[in-house]
């Protein structure tokens, strides 16, 4: 038998069935056996709604299951909202706008800079000479490994000329932590937006949602019907602004938390290439050739006469 026919099976044996039973019937633990019972009863739901719109005269079906019908109930619950959901819902629309643009504009920028370390590290380690890499560094400009390169290239010059062991090595480590820290800070242009977009785009919603409930329980209270049709278009068109800030401010964590974590990666990547070029030059500094000794001259057995 072959390896490509050896099937597991429940109990450990072997077979050779193209489809085995270990694929077919998955272990079902709690977990599993809870997520299967809300997938059941969301879909009893889901059908019980679609026959009770199928039944209403009054239902609009121009898509699926009366999707009509809820994108008219949506236009009219916008149509309807007072001057504070629509301030409220304008704004949370301008943020959103304004956190994809800051999203797609770092994912774009890290990607190529990504990208231009790789080409900048692979130049660094072909060439043999630090002049070579100096002379071509610019055209690796979006790298921030460049920035590192020149600061410490820089103060490597103006101790020693670009040659031998430099005198103050350390101050060859704080120039490469003052680059790298820069570059840093320039990376994080805007991320500061994002970040405050996901905290305050709920509380915005939230506050679009309390005062459309004001209104709608005044209202009831000035027409003295207290009862529930009355209240709920008002509940309902007021909710919206919540959906709102939750739509919004779920992308932006988002997003904030993954360039957060590729702003941790260029941060290690900088620290270590400014480790690797400092080892560089302490190496080169060391097998930099040195002066042949003094030869002795041969001895011609002749003994020189010695002169008081």
């Amino acid at each position: 038998m072959s390896a490509s026919a050896v099937r597991c099976t429940k109990r450990g044996s072997f077979s050779a069935d193209p489809l085995p039973a270990c694929f077919l019937r998955p272990p079902r633990t709690g977990l599993s056996r809870t997520l299967i019972a809300v997938d059941m009863i969301a879909l009893a739901l889901f059908l019980q709604d679609g026959s009770s719109a199928l039944n209403d005269p009054n239902t609009v079906t121009t898509g699926p299951l009366g999707s009509g019908a809820h994108t008219s109930a949506l236009a009219d619950m916008l149509h309807n909202s007072g001057p504070v959901a629509l301030t409220v819902l304008v704004l949370l629309l301008a943020a959103s706008i304004f956190s994809w643009t800051v999203m797609f504009s770092k994912w774009r920028a890290f990607r190529d800079a990504d990208a231009q370390n790789r080409r900048f590290v692979r130049a660094f380690r072909k060439s043999g000479r630090l002049s070579e890499v100096a002379a071509v560094a610019e055209q690796f400009r979006p790298s921030p490994l460049v920035a590192v390169f020149n600061e410490i290239y820089d103060e490597y010059q103006r101790q020693s000329g670009g040659r031998g062991t430099p005198p103050n090595p350390q101050a060859l480590e704080r120039a490469a932590q003052t680059a790298a820290s820069e570059s840093l800070t320039m990376m994080e242009s805007r991320m500061t937006w994002l970040a405050t977009i996901a905290q305050i785009a709920p509380f915005i919603g939230l506050f679009g949602t309390v005062m459309g409930i004001i209104d709608a329980f005044h209202g009831l209270g000035t027409a003295g019907a207290a009862t529930l049709r009355a209240v709920a278009p008002g509940i309902s068109e007021a909710l919206i602004t919540t959906a709102a800030g939750l739509v919004v401010a779920v992308p932006a964590v988002v997003g904030y938390n993954q360039l957060t974590t590729r702003l941790r990666e260029f941060a290690a990547r900088m620290d270590d290439f400014g480790r690797e070029l400092l080892n560089a030059i302490e190496n080169a500094a060391l097998v930099a050739p040195h002066s042949p000794p003094a030869q002795t001259p041969a001895y011609t057995g002749e003994e020189r006469r010695r002169t008081f």
